[in-house]
């Protein structure tokens, strides 16, 4: 109707933010990774796109696994979730190391949210190890190995999507 605001975003509502710089991320991707070399070894890892890539890359360089594959899931427009879309799948080599169930495959992604796409992902790969840097409660539970929980309505702002700039003290209204 007109005059009716808007439905806010995933981020609006939120309401907490949770800024992440490059070397903290690089040392909860670490911190991640020596959790999994207790788990391992792995035959491959299966990052989800395109969050998983950078911390994918992180725990394959330090577990010294060399075959990375991705699975392409839309889920988010920037800021709004929207319908899971599979944009390319897990290829038949990656599939064939896991044995067409994960087994030995180690899936990654930055932040397991409500759980929608690491449920998509479990299915194609249901005996994968399936590791994140962060977790909100409702995803938790399908995640094997986390580093870092943060609250369901924390908006977490990666150091890829983030830029250096002023903001205001707290004492003057920021967020």
């Amino acid at each position: 109707m007109a005059g009716e605001a808007p439905e806010p975003n995933a981020q609006e509502k939120a309401g907490k933010a949770f800024p992440v710089s490059w070397d903290q991320f690089h040392r909860d991707c670490r911190a991640l990774t020596w959790r999994l070399n207790e788990v391992g070894p792995f035959h491959a890892v299966i990052a989800i796109t395109r969050g998983g890539l950078v911390p994918a890359a992180i725990v394959a360089r330090e577990l010294g696994v060399r075959v990375i594959d991705t699975v392409c899931i839309a889920s988010y427009d920037h800021t709004k979730q929207g319908d899971l879309q599979v944009l390319k799948g897990i290829s038949e080599a990656a599939m064939k190391l896991g044995g067409g169930t994960g087994k030995g495959l180690l899936i990654v992604d930055d932040l397991v949210d409500t759980g929608k796409t690491g449920k998509l992902v479990r299915e194609m790969l249901p005996d994968a190890h399936f590791a994140t840097v962060y977790a909100k409660p409702k995803g938790r539970p399908l995640v094997d190995t986390f580093i870092t929980e943060v609250s369901q309505d924390t908006w977490i702002f990666f150091p890829w999507d983030t830029a250096l700039s002023y903001h205001p003290p707290l004492r003057d209204g920021a967020a």
